[in-house]
């Protein structure tokens, strides 16, 4: 991780994550996981907009649980979701983790997680 994300994640409020776009249209692009649900997709009113034919309108879904951890759920997209490269329909997220979405790699990053 470059330093200047490790300062970002570490200025994070509890209980918040961030996603950092590594690969793909928009690369570089920081969203910022700070509500109980968090969507993402194609669609324009999706809270993070993927603007790519391979992401679906809904595409998934990142929730915050109590005691601040995450976990991300594919909404029955089309290409499917990964985690780490393994297809996945729910799966809990740790810091360090990849979501591809369609062509955009994402980096989940969480202040206080083994990684950061």
């Amino acid at each position: 991780m470059l330093l200047a994300e490790r300062a970002l994640v570490e200025q994070l409020p509890p209980g918040t994550a961030l996603l950092t776009v590594t690969r793909g249209p928009n690369q570089g692009s920081r969203y910022r996981l700070d509500k109980d649900l968090t969507t993402t997709g194609r669609h324009p009113e999706s809270d993070i907009f993927l603007d790519d034919i391979t992401v679906s309108r809904r595409h998934v879904e990142f929730y915050r649980h109590r005691g601040g951890q995450f976990s991300v759920r594919d909404v029955g997209s089309l290409n499917g979701t990964y985690v780490n490269r393994e297809r996945i329909e729910e799966v809990p997220l740790h810091s360090g983790d990849e979501v591809q979405i369609g062509k955009f790699r994402l980096l989940f990053l969480m202040r206080g997680n083994a990684g950061v």
